[in-house]
């Protein structure tokens, strides 16, 4: 029962943190696009690059979340 409090929380608090980390991501790109329209492309690769790694974290947290389920 404890580690599914566990799991749950650890879960919740990746999705929260990288919820956080995309939000910031994003909203510092659109500055930077506003600021120089013409680096739009590079800006955005960069920003689905940062978005992806962000968004690995709550996935890794998921699969612990299971060994730590399964044991």
């Amino acid at each position: 029962m404890t580690g599914a409090v566990a799991a749950a929380i650890a879960v919740g608090l990746a999705a929260l943190g990288a919820g956080i980390g995309n939000g910031l991501i994003v909203s510092r790109t659109v500055e930077g696009i506003a600021r120089q329209p013409e680096l739009r492309s590079a800006l955005q690769t960069t920003m689905f690059i940062g978005v992806a790694l962000v968004e690995a974290i709550p996935i890794i947290a998921v699969v612990i979340a299971f060994i730590v389920m399964g044991q």
